[in-house]
């Protein structure tokens, strides 16, 4: 995740939301990094998940965000064409959540908020909590950036996470039909 978000979208101005999406806003606001600024974002959200969601979750979602937000810091840029950002940082960011999420793990922002809503609300699905949350994120980025492409190339990188995600939790399933017509069946 964290390649795909210092690589490829950090350096772009691009978002698949989340808390990273917020970081990202306030790196370009002050310039502070953007690791430090997630790890202070999901410090309360923590707090409210070790009470509400339980122990195991808690202690695996520490182990992720610190580990997702120390990398965002360390790890450089490689491209500044948003095209090739928006399709890499989507790939990244969706396989390294889909690994996360298969462990039942976190790493803050959305997919923690979502455990924690879910927890308030079983009946919501974590999908659209998720969804709705970056939609917000990926708006403020707009705003912030003040272009409309940004919003643009960040939904085909959310869409690409998404299909990553699906591809490593459902895997890749090809059906064939063959439809004989004959008198002889």
């Amino acid at each position: 995740m964290a390649v795909g978000v210092s690589q490829f979208l950090l350096p772009n101005e691009l978002s698949t939301g989340g808390f990273s999406g917020i970081a990202i806003i306030v790196y370009y606001l002050t310039n502070y990094p953007m690791g430090t600024t997630m790890l202070i974002l999901n410090i309360p959200l923590l707090l409210i998940a070790y009470f509400k969601v339980g122990k195991q979750l808690f202690v695996r979602s520490i182990y992720g965000t610190v580990l997702f937000s120390v990398f965002v810091d360390i790890i450089e840029p490689l491209t500044h064409d948003k095209f090739l950002a928006c399709i890499y940082g989507g790939i990244f960011m969706g396989v390294g959540t889909a690994v996360i999420l298969k462990f039942n793990s976190s790493t803050g922002g959305s997919d923690l908020l979502s455990y924690v809503i879910r927890a308030y609300k079983p009946q919501y699905r974590s999908s659209n909590l998720i969804l709705f949350t970056d939609v917000i994120i990926i708006t403020a980025n707009v705003i912030f950036f003040k272009t409309i492409e940004i919003g643009l190339y960040s939904a085909i990188a959310i869409f690409l996470m998404g299909k990553m995600i699906d591809l490593i939790f459902e895997g890749i399933n090809f059906t064939k039909a063959l439809l004989i017509i004959s008198p002889h069946y």
